[in-house]
Protein backbone atom coordinates (compact mmCIF):
# COMPACT_ATOMS: atom_id res chain seq x y z
CA UNK A 1 0.00 0.00 0.00
CA UNK A 2 1.36 3.44 -0.93
CA UNK A 3 1.65 6.29 1.54
CA UNK A 4 2.02 9.71 -0.05
CA UNK A 5 1.95 12.08 2.94
CA UNK A 6 4.31 10.46 5.43
CA UNK A 7 7.42 12.62 5.54
CA UNK A 8 9.19 12.25 8.90
CA UNK A 9 10.89 15.64 8.77
CA UNK A 10 7.56 17.36 8.13
CA UNK A 11 5.81 15.45 10.93
CA UNK A 12 8.67 16.17 13.33
CA UNK A 13 8.58 19.87 12.49
CA UNK A 14 4.83 20.00 13.03
CA UNK A 15 5.09 18.24 16.39
CA UNK A 16 8.00 20.43 17.49
CA UNK A 17 5.97 23.52 16.74
CA UNK A 18 2.94 22.27 18.62
CA UNK A 19 4.92 21.03 21.63
CA UNK A 20 6.64 24.42 21.83
CA UNK A 21 3.27 26.03 22.56
CA UNK A 22 2.62 25.80 26.27
CA UNK A 23 -0.90 24.44 26.64
CA UNK A 24 -0.98 23.42 30.26
CA UNK A 25 -4.54 22.71 31.37
CA UNK A 26 -4.63 25.98 33.30
CA UNK A 27 -3.05 28.16 30.62
CA UNK A 28 -6.10 29.59 28.86
CA UNK A 29 -4.03 31.77 26.54
CA UNK A 30 -1.80 28.86 25.53
CA UNK A 31 -4.79 26.60 24.98
CA UNK A 32 -6.31 29.21 22.67
CA UNK A 33 -3.05 29.41 20.70
CA UNK A 34 -2.89 25.64 20.46
CA UNK A 35 -6.52 25.46 19.42
CA UNK A 36 -5.85 27.96 16.63
CA UNK A 37 -2.84 25.94 15.45
CA UNK A 38 -4.94 22.77 15.38
CA UNK A 39 -7.81 24.47 13.54
CA UNK A 40 -5.40 25.75 10.90
CA UNK A 41 -3.79 22.34 10.47
CA UNK A 42 -7.01 20.33 10.22
CA UNK A 43 -8.51 22.90 7.87
CA UNK A 44 -6.14 21.46 5.26
CA UNK A 45 -8.38 18.40 5.01
CA UNK A 46 -10.56 18.90 1.95
CA UNK A 47 -14.16 19.66 2.92
CA UNK A 48 -13.40 19.91 6.64
CA UNK A 49 -15.79 21.97 8.75
CA UNK A 50 -13.86 23.24 11.78
CA UNK A 51 -15.78 24.53 14.78
CA UNK A 52 -14.91 25.75 18.26
CA UNK A 53 -17.11 24.37 21.02
CA UNK A 54 -17.66 26.45 24.16
CA UNK A 55 -17.40 24.45 27.39
CA UNK A 56 -19.16 25.21 30.64
CA UNK A 57 -16.77 26.02 33.46
CA UNK A 58 -13.77 27.14 31.40
CA UNK A 59 -12.80 29.75 28.83
CA UNK A 60 -10.92 27.08 26.86
CA UNK A 61 -12.73 25.64 23.88
CA UNK A 62 -12.86 22.21 22.33
CA UNK A 63 -12.26 21.80 18.60
CA UNK A 64 -14.52 19.77 16.30
CA UNK A 65 -13.55 18.86 12.74
CA UNK A 66 -16.38 17.31 10.71
CA UNK A 67 -15.81 15.66 7.34
CA UNK A 68 -18.49 14.03 5.15
CA UNK A 69 -21.28 13.80 7.75
CA UNK A 70 -23.58 12.12 5.20
CA UNK A 71 -21.16 9.34 4.19
CA UNK A 72 -22.50 5.80 4.75
CA UNK A 73 -19.98 5.01 7.49
CA UNK A 74 -19.06 7.32 10.36
CA UNK A 75 -16.37 7.14 13.06
CA UNK A 76 -15.23 9.38 15.91
CA UNK A 77 -11.58 10.31 16.49
CA UNK A 78 -10.61 11.62 19.91
CA UNK A 79 -7.67 13.54 21.34
CA UNK A 80 -6.71 16.25 23.81
CA UNK A 81 -4.32 19.17 23.45
CA UNK A 82 -3.74 20.16 27.06
CA UNK A 83 -0.64 18.99 28.92
CA UNK A 84 0.40 18.71 32.56
CA UNK A 85 3.16 21.30 32.08
CA UNK A 86 2.02 24.76 33.13
CA UNK A 87 3.91 27.99 32.35
CA UNK A 88 5.75 27.74 35.66
CA UNK A 89 7.07 24.26 34.88
CA UNK A 90 10.76 24.01 33.96
CA UNK A 91 10.04 21.64 31.06
CA UNK A 92 9.22 23.87 28.07
CA UNK A 93 11.55 22.96 25.19
CA UNK A 94 11.74 20.24 22.56
CA UNK A 95 15.04 18.51 21.80
CA UNK A 96 16.35 15.49 19.94
CA UNK A 97 18.01 13.63 22.83
CA UNK A 98 19.59 10.93 20.74
CA UNK A 99 19.13 9.57 17.27
CA UNK A 100 15.49 8.75 16.77
CA UNK A 101 14.22 10.17 20.09
CA UNK A 102 12.30 13.42 20.57
CA UNK A 103 12.00 14.81 24.11
CA UNK A 104 9.51 17.55 24.89
CA UNK A 105 6.33 18.56 26.75
CA UNK A 106 3.38 16.69 25.27
CA UNK A 107 5.32 15.02 22.44
CA UNK A 108 3.78 11.72 23.56
CA UNK A 109 0.80 12.81 25.64
CA UNK A 110 -0.66 13.67 23.33
CA UNK A 111 0.34 16.18 20.69
CA UNK A 112 2.28 13.44 18.95
CA UNK A 113 -0.94 11.45 18.76
CA UNK A 114 -2.73 14.36 17.12
CA UNK A 115 0.08 14.57 14.54
CA UNK A 116 -0.42 10.86 13.80
CA UNK A 117 -4.18 11.38 13.55
CA UNK A 118 -3.84 14.29 11.12
CA UNK A 119 -1.28 12.50 8.94
CA UNK A 120 -3.52 9.42 8.73
CA UNK A 121 -6.56 11.49 7.78
CA UNK A 122 -4.65 13.40 5.09
CA UNK A 123 -3.50 10.04 3.74
CA UNK A 124 -7.07 8.73 3.77
CA UNK A 125 -8.13 11.63 1.56
CA UNK A 126 -5.82 10.31 -1.20
CA UNK A 127 -7.73 7.03 -1.34
CA UNK A 128 -10.38 6.46 -4.05
CA UNK A 129 -12.81 5.05 -1.45
CA UNK A 130 -12.48 7.98 0.97
CA UNK A 131 -15.97 9.29 0.11
CA UNK A 132 -17.47 6.24 1.85
CA UNK A 133 -16.11 7.26 5.24
CA UNK A 134 -17.14 10.31 7.23
CA UNK A 135 -15.75 11.26 10.58
CA UNK A 136 -15.60 13.77 13.40
CA UNK A 137 -12.41 14.70 15.19
CA UNK A 138 -12.99 15.94 18.74
CA UNK A 139 -10.02 17.63 20.43
CA UNK A 140 -10.46 18.75 24.04
CA UNK A 141 -8.51 21.10 26.37
CA UNK A 142 -8.92 19.52 29.83
CA UNK A 143 -8.24 15.78 29.74
CA UNK A 144 -5.28 16.07 32.09
CA UNK A 145 -7.54 17.50 34.80
CA UNK A 146 -10.24 14.86 34.40
CA UNK A 147 -12.20 16.16 31.37
CA UNK A 148 -14.57 17.83 33.81
CA UNK A 149 -15.62 20.59 31.41
CA UNK A 150 -15.54 18.56 28.19
CA UNK A 151 -17.12 15.41 29.57
CA UNK A 152 -20.68 16.22 28.53
CA UNK A 153 -19.55 17.02 24.97
CA UNK A 154 -17.59 13.77 24.73
CA UNK A 155 -20.47 11.73 26.08
CA UNK A 156 -23.01 13.44 23.81
CA UNK A 157 -20.92 12.79 20.69
CA UNK A 158 -20.10 9.20 21.66
CA UNK A 159 -23.68 8.29 22.54
CA UNK A 160 -25.26 9.95 19.49
CA UNK A 161 -25.68 6.65 17.60
CA UNK A 162 -23.94 8.32 14.64
CA UNK A 163 -20.59 6.57 14.95
CA UNK A 164 -19.67 2.90 14.60
CA UNK A 165 -16.66 3.20 16.89
CA UNK A 166 -13.99 5.64 18.07
CA UNK A 167 -10.22 5.84 17.66
CA UNK A 168 -8.22 7.46 20.48
CA UNK A 169 -4.69 8.65 19.77
CA UNK A 170 -3.21 8.57 23.24
CA UNK A 171 0.43 7.35 23.14
CA UNK A 172 1.28 3.71 22.58
CA UNK A 173 3.17 1.84 25.28
CA UNK A 174 6.97 1.91 25.34
CA UNK A 175 7.10 -1.53 23.70
CA UNK A 176 4.72 -0.45 20.93
CA UNK A 177 1.55 -2.07 22.28
CA UNK A 178 -1.74 -0.21 22.17
CA UNK A 179 -4.27 -0.06 25.03
CA UNK A 180 -6.79 -2.83 25.61
CA UNK A 181 -8.34 -1.57 28.84
CA UNK A 182 -7.83 1.12 31.45
CA UNK A 183 -8.48 1.48 35.13
CA UNK A 184 -11.24 3.77 36.29
CA UNK A 185 -10.08 6.62 38.49
CA UNK A 186 -11.49 8.20 41.60
CA UNK A 187 -10.38 10.83 44.10
CA UNK A 188 -11.71 10.80 47.63
CA UNK A 189 -11.15 13.13 50.59
CA UNK A 190 -11.45 11.56 54.03
CA UNK A 191 -11.85 14.09 56.86
CA UNK A 192 -11.85 13.15 60.52
CA UNK A 193 -13.39 15.58 63.01
CA UNK A 194 -12.23 15.20 66.60
CA UNK A 195 -12.15 17.52 69.59
CA UNK A 196 -9.53 20.14 70.46
CA UNK A 197 -8.06 20.32 73.94
CA UNK A 198 -4.97 21.59 75.75
CA UNK A 199 -2.27 18.96 75.15
CA UNK A 200 -0.85 19.31 78.65
CA UNK A 201 -3.76 20.29 80.86
CA UNK A 202 -6.74 18.48 79.31
CA UNK A 203 -5.37 16.01 76.76
CA UNK A 204 -7.75 13.27 77.94
CA UNK A 205 -10.69 15.51 77.01
CA UNK A 206 -9.42 15.84 73.45
CA UNK A 207 -10.02 13.58 70.48
CA UNK A 208 -6.97 13.43 68.22
CA UNK A 209 -8.20 13.56 64.64
CA UNK A 210 -4.76 12.79 63.21
CA UNK A 211 -4.44 9.52 65.11
CA UNK A 212 -7.96 8.48 64.11
CA UNK A 213 -7.21 9.22 60.47
CA UNK A 214 -4.04 7.14 60.77
CA UNK A 215 -6.19 4.23 61.90
CA UNK A 216 -8.37 4.61 58.78
CA UNK A 217 -5.78 4.81 56.06
CA UNK A 218 -4.12 1.40 56.47
CA UNK A 219 -7.57 -0.22 56.42
CA UNK A 220 -8.34 1.58 53.18
CA UNK A 221 -4.96 0.65 51.70
CA UNK A 222 -5.65 -3.02 52.44
CA UNK A 223 -8.09 -2.94 49.51
CA UNK A 224 -5.11 -3.08 47.16
CA UNK A 225 -3.62 -6.16 48.80
CA UNK A 226 -6.98 -7.93 49.03
CA UNK A 227 -7.96 -7.15 45.42
CA UNK A 228 -5.47 -7.27 42.55
CA UNK A 229 -7.88 -5.19 40.46
CA UNK A 230 -7.84 -2.19 42.84
CA UNK A 231 -5.07 0.37 43.39
CA UNK A 232 -4.95 2.79 46.34
CA UNK A 233 -2.63 5.76 46.74
CA UNK A 234 -2.77 8.07 49.75
CA UNK A 235 -1.38 11.19 48.16
CA UNK A 236 -1.87 14.12 50.53
CA UNK A 237 -2.46 14.47 54.27
CA UNK A 238 -3.00 17.56 56.36
CA UNK A 239 -4.05 18.23 59.94
CA UNK A 240 -3.20 19.80 63.23
CA UNK A 241 -1.55 23.08 64.09
CA UNK A 242 0.41 24.15 67.14
CA UNK A 243 1.74 21.13 68.99
CA UNK A 244 0.27 21.99 72.39
CA UNK A 245 -3.27 21.53 71.07
CA UNK A 246 -4.90 18.13 70.47
CA UNK A 247 -5.82 18.38 66.76
CA UNK A 248 -9.53 18.31 66.03
CA UNK A 249 -9.27 18.05 62.23
CA UNK A 250 -7.28 15.90 59.81
CA UNK A 251 -7.86 14.93 56.18
CA UNK A 252 -6.33 12.81 53.45
CA UNK A 253 -6.76 12.82 49.68
CA UNK A 254 -6.72 9.35 48.16
CA UNK A 255 -6.53 8.21 44.55
CA UNK A 256 -8.32 4.89 43.96
CA UNK A 257 -8.20 3.05 40.62
CA UNK A 258 -10.41 0.14 39.63
CA UNK A 259 -10.16 -2.38 36.80
CA UNK A 260 -13.80 -3.39 36.50
CA UNK A 261 -17.12 -1.73 37.22
CA UNK A 262 -17.90 -4.18 40.04
CA UNK A 263 -14.83 -2.91 41.93
CA UNK A 264 -16.67 0.33 42.64
CA UNK A 265 -19.09 -1.44 44.97
CA UNK A 266 -16.14 -3.00 46.81
CA UNK A 267 -14.61 0.42 47.35
CA UNK A 268 -17.90 1.89 48.53
CA UNK A 269 -18.33 -0.90 51.08
CA UNK A 270 -14.88 -0.28 52.50
CA UNK A 271 -15.53 3.47 52.77
CA UNK A 272 -18.83 2.78 54.54
CA UNK A 273 -17.04 0.40 56.92
CA UNK A 274 -14.51 3.12 57.73
CA UNK A 275 -17.31 5.58 58.45
CA UNK A 276 -18.88 3.15 60.89
CA UNK A 277 -15.49 2.40 62.47
CA UNK A 278 -14.79 6.08 63.18
CA UNK A 279 -18.30 7.31 63.85
CA UNK A 280 -18.86 4.76 66.62
CA UNK A 281 -15.86 6.17 68.49
CA UNK A 282 -16.80 8.68 71.18
CA UNK A 283 -16.26 12.24 69.95
CA UNK A 284 -15.18 11.40 66.40
CA UNK A 285 -16.82 11.85 63.02
CA UNK A 286 -15.62 10.87 59.52
CA UNK A 287 -16.87 12.56 56.36
CA UNK A 288 -16.03 11.30 52.86
CA UNK A 289 -16.20 13.47 49.75
CA UNK A 290 -15.40 12.81 46.11
CA UNK A 291 -16.01 9.89 43.82
CA UNK A 292 -15.02 8.18 40.58
CA UNK A 293 -14.51 10.67 37.75
CA UNK A 294 -13.75 8.04 35.11
CA UNK A 295 -15.26 4.55 34.99
CA UNK A 296 -12.99 1.69 33.95
CA UNK A 297 -12.51 1.05 30.23
CA UNK A 298 -13.19 -2.66 29.79
CA UNK A 299 -12.66 -4.31 26.41
CA UNK A 300 -15.65 -5.58 24.45
CA UNK A 301 -16.11 -8.28 21.77
CA UNK A 302 -16.44 -5.57 19.11
CA UNK A 303 -13.12 -4.09 20.19
CA UNK A 304 -11.54 -7.54 19.99
CA UNK A 305 -12.55 -7.68 16.33
CA UNK A 306 -11.34 -4.14 15.62
CA UNK A 307 -8.02 -4.87 17.29
CA UNK A 308 -7.41 -7.91 15.08
CA UNK A 309 -7.82 -5.68 12.02
CA UNK A 310 -5.52 -3.04 13.55
CA UNK A 311 -2.95 -5.71 14.33
CA UNK A 312 -3.15 -6.99 10.75
CA UNK A 313 -2.58 -3.47 9.41
CA UNK A 314 0.45 -3.17 11.70
CA UNK A 315 1.93 -6.42 10.38
CA UNK A 316 1.46 -5.25 6.80
CA UNK A 317 3.28 -2.02 7.76
CA UNK A 318 6.18 -4.03 9.15
CA UNK A 319 5.33 -3.86 12.87
CA UNK A 320 4.34 -6.42 15.46
CA UNK A 321 2.16 -5.17 18.32
CA UNK A 322 -0.24 -6.41 20.96
CA UNK A 323 -2.55 -4.62 23.38
CA UNK A 324 -2.51 -4.51 27.17
CA UNK A 325 -4.26 -3.30 30.30
CA UNK A 326 -2.92 -0.02 31.73
CA UNK A 327 -3.45 1.89 34.96
CA UNK A 328 -3.90 5.39 33.56
CA UNK A 329 -7.24 6.74 32.39
CA UNK A 330 -8.20 8.57 29.19
CA UNK A 331 -11.30 9.86 27.46
CA UNK A 332 -11.61 6.28 26.19
CA UNK A 333 -13.03 5.49 29.63
CA UNK A 334 -15.86 7.98 29.06
CA UNK A 335 -16.49 6.79 25.51
CA UNK A 336 -16.65 3.17 26.64
CA UNK A 337 -19.05 4.06 29.45
CA UNK A 338 -21.69 5.32 26.99
CA UNK A 339 -21.38 2.19 24.88
CA UNK A 340 -19.22 3.20 21.91
CA UNK A 341 -16.48 0.65 21.08
CA UNK A 342 -13.05 2.22 20.76
CA UNK A 343 -9.38 1.47 20.22
CA UNK A 344 -7.01 3.47 22.42
CA UNK A 345 -3.28 4.16 22.53
CA UNK A 346 -2.93 4.61 18.77
CA UNK A 347 -0.40 7.44 18.93
CA UNK A 348 3.40 7.29 18.64
CA UNK A 349 5.57 5.00 20.74
CA UNK A 350 6.87 6.80 23.82
CA UNK A 351 7.28 6.78 27.57
CA UNK A 352 7.95 8.77 30.77
CA UNK A 353 4.73 10.74 30.42
CA UNK A 354 4.16 13.63 32.84
CA UNK A 355 7.88 14.04 33.46
CA UNK A 356 10.79 16.02 32.02
CA UNK A 357 11.93 12.78 30.37
CA UNK A 358 8.80 12.43 28.21
CA UNK A 359 9.79 11.22 24.76
CA UNK A 360 8.70 9.52 21.57
CA UNK A 361 10.56 7.41 19.10
CA UNK A 362 10.54 9.63 16.03
CA UNK A 363 10.14 6.85 13.42
CA UNK A 364 6.87 5.89 15.11
CA UNK A 365 5.31 9.16 13.90
CA UNK A 366 5.47 7.65 10.42
CA UNK A 367 4.80 4.01 11.26
CA UNK A 368 1.78 4.74 13.48
CA UNK A 369 0.40 7.12 10.85
CA UNK A 370 0.75 4.38 8.26
CA UNK A 371 -1.03 1.84 10.44
CA UNK A 372 -3.87 4.26 11.15
CA UNK A 373 -4.28 5.28 7.51
CA UNK A 374 -4.19 1.65 6.38
CA UNK A 375 -6.97 0.88 8.86
CA UNK A 376 -9.04 3.88 7.75
CA UNK A 377 -8.67 2.96 4.09
CA UNK A 378 -9.89 -0.55 4.82
CA UNK A 379 -12.91 0.89 6.60
CA UNK A 380 -13.65 3.11 3.61
CA UNK A 381 -13.25 0.26 1.09
CA UNK A 382 -15.44 -2.09 3.10
CA UNK A 383 -12.66 -4.60 3.79
CA UNK A 384 -13.40 -4.09 7.48
CA UNK A 385 -17.05 -4.80 8.21
CA UNK A 386 -19.20 -2.70 10.51
CA UNK A 387 -18.33 -3.11 14.18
Amino acid sequence: MKYVSMDLKALQALLTGWASINSGSGNTTGLALMGKALSDAFSKIKGAHVEEIALEGTQAKAISIRVRPKAPRQILLSGHFDTVYELSHRFQTVTVTKEGYLNGPGVADMKGGIVVMLAALLELETDPHASNLGYEVLLTPDEETGSVCSRSVIETKASSQVFEFALIFEPARANGDIVKSRKGTGIFTLTVHGKAAHAGRDSAQGRNAILALCECLPKLNELATENTTIMVNVGFIKGGGVVNVVPDLASAEVNIRITQKSDEATVRRRLNDLSEFINTKDGYRLTIEGGFNRPPKESSPKEEVLFKYWQQCAIECGESLDWQHVGGGSDGNLITAVGLPNLDGLGPVGDHLHSVDEYIKLPSLVSRSQIASSFLKRIASGEIARA
